[in-house]
């Protein structure tokens, strides 16, 4: 059966690449400060694609915590089954902006294919996801064996605002067996991967306040020390000399189930020559399943308006990267608690508590877990592996936790060349083409448990 996939799957693969070209020439930017019409037009596009599968589709949105209307979502099913399991298939058709255009080799919504890769923004995150859905449906025509249930979101790069409540709004039309995800990673262009684990996001904003005012320097230089210096201090004391995170309570692990080479990670990561890197531990679990801090917006007296001035007051945007399973109210607890212990001089300090991103863990034990895999292996012909991501997608715990008895599957479509949310966002088009075959695998073993 794979041997006769894979060959249908060859006469349809360019017409595909063809479909991810029409999709990443519209720039459909969820945030605010573009242009809307271009989201809604991409999720027409889906919809449009969906139906000519055969499915029955419809463009909804639910509300965002104040109320206001969501970005629109696609939601499609197949032909009614009786008895049958459900999947319902996860992407979405938002992308983030384009960044600085200077910064590209080509135009960021013009896709080019260059040496077996896609350029374009959206190429990857996720307009590939979506392809993977549509593809599968195709190779497997009327021959799915599985009701299915195509989910593709409009509003994920902005995170998700009104996901809870579309959730609980379209309940009975969502709900499903088996939840799968194409929105990850792969461990290589070679190597396929499930993903086991997400770290959660936390952030909060510290303001440090010294003076009720600025002061000459001159002056009172000395005895006083500025804003920035104490902010200097405060966020020094967020890292051992190792560069380890430093607030206590965070847990983690220093092991890992791969092996990350260092120059490939320098290499992927763009390292500067010279950067040591920071942390103790397998370099994976740097990454996976040990806290990560970074410091990602400073207001400040800028270089241009600088003066011989002490500096009364500054502020900072922490964002903490909390451990796989580790509950987000006990880490943002953990980083105000450090911040309140290491006030530098007495200076005033307030923390402004921000977003708190659940983490994600994987049932690696699950039936699911166990097809995945076994597909994914098919259809790479090498043996996947299980790998985690840095980084959050807090809508999965949404669905853990809207549909308990559904199993959730994270694969995708990435690997460490793709530069998603960055300039010159790339697919691997042999990934893409194995990403179709292992998700069409999936769904008929999904119709066989």
């Amino acid at each position: 059966m794979t041997v006769e996939l894979r060959k249908n799957l060859e006469e349809i693969f360019p017409a595909l690449v063809e479909e991810l070209k029409d999709l990443v020439r519209i720039p459909s930017v969820s945030s605010d400060s573009f242009d809307q019409t271009k989201v809604w037009e991409s999720a027409r596009w889906v919809e449009k694609r969906l139906a000519e599968r055969g499915l029955d589709t419809q463009i909804l949105a639910a509300k965002n915590p104040d109320g206001s209307q969501g970005r629109p979502a696609v939601v499609g099913q197949t032909p009614h089954i009786e008895g049958a399991p459900t999947v319902l298939l996860y992407a979405h058709h938002d992308v983030q902006p384009a960044g600085d255009t200077q910064r590209w080799l080509s135009d960021p919504f013009e896709p080019q294919e260059r040496d077996g890769r896609l350029y374009g923004r959206g190429t990857s995150d996720d307009g590939a996801g979506v392809i993977v859905h549509l593809g599968a449906l195709s190779l497997l025509g009327d021959d799915l064996g599985v009701n299915v249930t195509v989910f593709i979101e409009g509003e994920e790069e902005i995170g998700s605002p009104s996901f809870p409540d579309f959730l609980r709004t379209y309940h009975e039309l969502l709900a499903a067996d088996y939840i799968v995800v194409a929105d990850s990673d792969n461990w290589t262009v070679q190597v396929p991967a499930v993903t086991a684990s997400l770290r959660g996001l936390v952030d909060a904003t510290v303001q440090v306040r010294v003076l009720d005012h600025a002061l000459h320097s001159g002056m009172f230089g000395g005895p006083v020390l500025d804003a920035v210096t104490l902010a200097s201090r405060l966020i020094a004391s967020f890292h051992d000399e190792d560069g380890k995170v430093a607030i206590e309570g965070l847990g983690g692990s220093t092991t890992s189930d791969v092996d990350w080479d260092e120059t490939d990670f320098r290499r992927d990561a763009s390292l500067l020559p010279g950067t040591k890197l920071a942390g103790v531990g397998d370099l994976a679990s740097r990454m996976w399943t040990q806290p990560a801090l970074s410091i990602i917006g400073f207001d400040a007296t800028s270089v241009r308006e600088s003066s011989n001035t002490i500096i009364p007051e500054c502020s900072f945007k922490v964002s903490l990267r909390t451990v796989p399973g580790e509950d987000g109210d006990k880490a943002m607890e953990a980083l105000v608690k450090h911040v309140q212990s290491h006030v530098p001089f007495g200076a005033q300090v307030k923390v402004i508590e921000g977003e708190i991103g659940p983490s994600y863990r994987a049932d690696l034990e699950s039936a699911a877990a166990r097809i995945a895999h076994e597909c994914l292996s098919q259809a790479w012909g090498v043996a996947s592996v299980n790998i985690g991501v840095g980084g959050s997608i807090p809508f999965i715990s949404d669905f853990q936790r809207e549909f308990p008895q559904a199993q959730v599957i994270v694969t995708g479509v990435e690997d460490p060349a793709t530069n998603a949310h960055s300039e010159n966002e790339s697919q691997d088009l042999s990934v893409l083409h194995n990403a179709i075959l292992a998700q069409a695998l999936m769904l008929q073993k999904f119709a066989q448990v």
